[in-house]
């Protein structure tokens, strides 16, 4: 498994999804979200889209560290809890509703791929993701 190619995937996905939290919650809120784009709205988006951004950021400047077993394992755990809890909370959310639409679907499985993919990165010696690729 190619841990450069994850933490860059997720990186550009984090960060791009924290841009548009950042710079458009307003529009996120009304069109995507269905919600009122009230003050506390807008400020909530804005900081979960901060904080989108900054994992983002981290998983981009680690792209090139060994990752995997001990080795950064705080980053491996931090990912893996995002994205598992994200993932398991949408699943939950989708499950419940009747209208789910085919972009929920995109970004669950989006989710719960990058979250087995650091659930295998945590608990693998780097040399074995390594050689796997081989």
């Amino acid at each position: 498994m190619n841990t450069k190619l994850i933490l860059k995937s997720s990186a550009l996905l984090m960060g791009f999804a924290g841009l548009m939290l950042t710079f458009f919650p307003q529009e996120i809120a009304k069109d995507l979200l269905l919600m009122d784009d009230s003050r506390l709205i807008t400020f909530l988006l804005q900081m979960i889209g901060a904080m989108y951004f900054a994992l983002g950021m981290l998983n981009w400047m680690s792209k090139n560290s060994l990752i995997g077993g001990i080795y950064n394992r705080p980053i491996a755990i931090a990912n893996m809890t995002h994205f598992l809890m994200v993932g398991i909370t949408l699943a939950k959310l989708m499950l419940s509703t009747e209208q789910a639409r085919f972009p929920s679907w995109v970004i669950l499985i989006l989710y719960l791929g990058f979250a087995f993919a650091f659930v295998f990165i945590l608990f693998k010696s780097p040399e074995t993701i390594e050689s796997d690729k081989d």
